[in-house]
Formats: structure tokens, sequence, C-alpha cells
């Protein structure tokens, strides 16, 4: 790592992350602007139009992850920053579904093109601490949610200014982390340091590990973003300002992501999960049926849940998986963001004609499924650690 300013790189990969996250904080509130209330569009429409913000990281993902063992991790961030730049800009012109949804597409690629540069960047910087360190990176998405719902609720709901302001906030952290990254040296990926064939790193992202790890991921990430990304539209009969139950939730999960050595000691990868789907399943049935002040204990106790959900599906397949390379680490993210991308306007389809209870019943289904999957990987995993000790 000689000549790897570390400290620098890891700063500007959170300001990154940060700016990934508060463009969901802002879309969320975007919602009530171009819903039913504001310009005219139906929930379900509004779920197609948010729908390229997961399926444009899916294809940065996939398209990025390769190409990061073979252009370098610093092209694939330029490449971030200047499709973040571009989405952030049209997102300002935006004034139809059509509009909306180009917009939504260029902040989605530049979000993929983030977490397809910056995990292996994390992991190959950090490789005896993984799942500790993405935990720590990861601090960030809801940190960054925190910061962008709340200046949504002070830009929009307590000065009342314009909602063109509430989207040009994203272009400091922007610019920010653009500085930081300019000039700097990067290390190659953990692969290519391993010295893993383009082969074996195709041929492992096929193992049966693997794919049950993508399909979990599908499930983890569509119960955690399905539920932050409509959170307007699910509590706006239960509490006053849904998006200070949004920050309130991403602050809980800020702070868990800070402390999960510990926790990672304790439990190890496939026992957070477990825990999370437990309480993520709770979680969702408490929203159910509170409201008001109750609303946020149903919140934190959902937000426990999720805490830990994403960071950890990485983390587990750097750490038990790291032949998948950046590639792994891409149809990781790429696989959780297409399922956030298809359950958006189920979700919006189901509020038009049930209502947000009926929603996140729904949702709740997702958590029941990864509670038993993630038992059975609890067991996988002991008799695994038990073959390799004797």
């Amino acid at each position: 790592m000689e000549g790897i300013n570390k400290n620098r790189l890891f700063l500007a990969s959170c300001l990154a992350l940060i700016t990934t996250a508060m463009t969901f904080a802002i879309r969320a509130r975007l919602e009530t602007v171009f819903g039913p209330e504001g310009i005219g569009l139906t929930l379900e429409q509004i779920g197609y139009a948010f729908a390229p913000a997961f399926f444009g990281f899916t294809i940065a993902m996939i398209i990025g992850g390769p190409l990061v063992d073979l252009l370098g991790i610093k092209k694939i961030t330029w490449m971030a920053f200047i499709t973040h730049a571009v989405g952030i800009v049209l997102t300002l012109m935006a004034d139809s579904m059509t509009s909306l949804f180009i917009a939504t597409l260029f902040v989605g690629i530049g979000n993929g093109f983030v977490e397809a540069a910056l995990n292996p960047l994390v992991a190959s910087m950090y490789p005896d601490q993984k799942t500790k360190m993405l935990n720590r990176f990861h601090v960030w998405f809801p940190g960054g949610i925190v910061i962008g719902a709340l200046l949504g609720w002070l830009i929009m709901d307590v000065l009342g200014l314009s909602w063109q302001i509430m989207v040009c906030t994203l272009f400091i952290p922007l610019v920010i982390y653009g500085v930081l990254f300019f000039g700097q040296n990067m290390p190659v990926t953990e692969r290519v340091q391993l010295g893993i064939s383009n082969k074996q790193m195709f041929a492992s992202v096929l193992k049966p590990l693997f794919l049950f790890m993508v399909f979990c991921m599908f499930l983890t990430a569509a119960s955690e973003l399905g539920t932050t990304q409509r959170i307007e539209s699910l509590l706006k009969e239960s509490v006053i300002a849904p998006l200070l139950v949004l920050a309130f939730i991403n602050g809980i999960m800020a702070l868990g992501r800070l402390f999960a050595g510990q926790v990672v000691h304790k439990l190890k990868p496939a026992g957070m999960l477990l825990y999370s789907a437990i309480f993520t399943f709770i979680g969702l049935w408490l929203l159910t049926i509170t409201s008001g002040g109750m609303t946020f204990v149903a919140a934190a106790v959902f937000a426990i849940g999720v805490t830990f959900f994403w960071p950890t599906m990485l983390g587990f397949v750097a750490e038990y998986l790291p032949e998948t390379g950046a590639l792994g680490l891409s149809i990781m993210g790429g696989a959780g963001m297409f399922s956030v991308s298809i359950v958006l306007p189920i979700m919006g389809r189901l509020m038009d004609d049930a209502n947000a209870g009926e929603a996140l019943r729904t949702m709740s289904i997702l958590p029941a499924i990864l509670i038993v999957a993630f038992l059975g990987l609890n067991v996988y995993m002991k008799n695994r650690s038990k073959a390799s000790t004797v």
C-alpha cells in the first residue's frame, strides 16, 4: 500500500456514499412533489419513475464489477462522479414521468459505480478487517439518508423553499469527493493481488453458496430499501412528518454500523443476518398497527433489523468467497438494487388499490423467508467450521 493515502481515500469513499444516500432521501421527498398532490403522477407511475435508481444501479454494478479489475478502481470512480453530476442536473430539469425516469436512471448508474468501485477499494485497503470496515464504510449510507432527510424536511417543510434547492444540496458532497479523489493513487483489487484468474472468478460466482447469498440479497435489499424509499406514502397516515421517521431509522442504522466490529466478533456474519431478519419481520408488522409516537418504536425495531443487512451480506462474500472478487461484490449489490426496482411499482399498486398497511404486510413476507434461509446458513457455517478443524 506504499504511496496510497488510505485515510484520504476512505474519507472520499464515505463522501461518495453520502452523495448516493442523499439521493435516496431526496427522492423519497420528491414523491409528494411529482405524486397525485403535485404534478399528478399516480403512486404506481412514481414507482416506475423511481425504478431506474435501482436497475440503473444494477446495470452499473454488473458492468462496473468486471471493469474494476480491467480498468482499475480510479476510472470507475470518475465514471461515478460524471454520471452523478449528469443525473443531478437532469433531476433539476425534470417535469414529467419520462424526464424523471431518465434523470433517476443517471443517478442510479452513478450510485452503482460508487459501489462497484469503492466496495473493492475498502476490501483491498483493509484485507484483515473486511466485514468491520465495510460496515464502517456503509455507516454513511444511513448517515447520508439522515442528512438528506433532514435537509429535505428543513428546506421544504420548515422553510418552504423549492424542491430544486433541496436537490442542489447534492452538489456539496459530490464536489468534495471529487476533490479528495483527484490525483490519488489507488490499490489494485484484492482478486488481482491474490493472482486469481478470470476463469476462476467466473467459476466461483456459480458456486451454490454464492448463488444462495444472491437469492438472499434480493430479499434483504427489498426489505430495507423498498420500505424506506416509499416511506412518505407508507406512513403519511400514521405520522405528520414521515421524513423524520426515515431520519430516525437511518440514525439508528448509522450508529449500529459504527459499532459493527463488536457485533461481528460475537455473532459472526451468519448470526448477524439471522437476528437482522427476525427484527426486520417484527418491525414491519409493528408498522402496520402503530401510529403517532408509537410509529417511532416500530421504526426502531425495523431499523435494528435492517442495520447490518447490506454491509454484512457484502462482508460475508468478501470474507468467505474472496475468489469472486469485485465481480462477486457487484453481483450482490446489483441483485439487491434490481429487486428494489421490482418491488417499488408493486408497492405502489398495493397502495393505490388497497392501503399502506397491506403493502407493509406483504413486505413482511420477505424477512419471514429470510429467517428460514439464515437459520439454514448458520447450520451450514457451523458444520463447515467443524469440518475445517477436523
